[in-house]
């Protein structure tokens, strides 16, 4: 396979944020500057980040529009079928990869992270899946020197997956804080499962101090009612703890099935 990927970038107000971490982060692996397209809002939102950010750091800033959600959809739509496309999101410090010395497990360092973006795409198309992640967690202890297919979750925060404009694909809005979800279960119901190497992962950091507001609870709420109401043979609920949060944190988890190593 050849190198021609786009990587995708998702932001909203966090200009600052882009330039120090995942921008750099994909500059410290020397990642062409052309592949990156950075997705904002508005044309407001446009000039801050033209005008904050060094351009040897990008390749383009595009208007798309806003919430994670309906912007992935705008994203996929914006490409032509076919196209590899990488996501990111914008606060991605270092990516790692499951090392063993004397028989131990480790974590190291990732500066070649193009190899295995390769490598992810190479493997779905020899197994025919269209979608592929990593660990969300950069734990070496829950990794494996594997990639597997099946239902397994992809974070949102760094996939890729072969474009296809195909709505069956998209996310509801009623899944919006737990979108990466949804797309995964779609993937396994069109495709038979998707593609997890679960012996890379990546730094960053999921949920601001303090924990999470009223408004993002509720939202969770509705995210994990829908989720597991409409697709109770392929995930449940369960509930995180959070010492802000009485109940606890509203989650999903997927009903793990159809394990193949690759």
């Amino acid at each position: 396979m050849n190198k021609n990927y786009k990587i995708v970038i998702p932001s909203f107000l966090r200009h600052k944020i882009l330039e120090k971490k995942t921008l750099t982060t994909l500059k410290n692996n020397n990642i062409d500057k052309n592949k990156i397209h950075i997705f904002v809002a508005n044309q407001e939102e446009r000039d801050i980040y033209f005008n904050y950010l060094e351009g040897d750091l990008y390749g383009q800033i595009i208007i798309g529009v806003k919430g994670i959600r309906n912007q992935r959809i705008f994203i996929s739509k914006y490409f032509e079928e076919g196209e590899y496309i990488v996501s990111c999101d914008d606060d991605i410090e270092q990516f790692y990869q499951l090392d063993f010395i004397d028989d131990k497990k480790k974590l190291k360092e990732i500066n070649n992270i193009e190899d295995e973006i390769i490598r992810n795409f190479k493997l779905c198309v020899n197994n025919n899946k269209y979608l592929w992640g990593v660990q969300a967690h950069k734990n070496a202890f829950w990794m494996k020197n594997e990639a597997v297919c099946g239902l397994y979750f992809c974070v949102g925060v760094f996939h890729g997956y072969i474009n296809r404009h195909d709505d069956s694909l998209y996310p509801d809005e009623l899944s919006e804080t737990k979108e990466d979800y949804e797309q995964v279960i779609l993937f396994c119901i069109k495709d038979r499962g998707v593609l997890r190497r679960n012996d890379l992962a990546f730094k960053t950091v999921y949920n601001a101090p303090g924990g999470l507001g009223q408004d993002r609870f509720e939202r969770n709420k509705i995210a994990q009612e829908y989720l597991t109401n409409k697709y109770p043979q392929y995930c449940y609920a369960t509930f995180r703890k959070n010492k802000n949060i009485k109940t606890g944190e509203p989650e999903v988890r997927l009903k793990v099935f159809r394990k193949k190593k690759s």
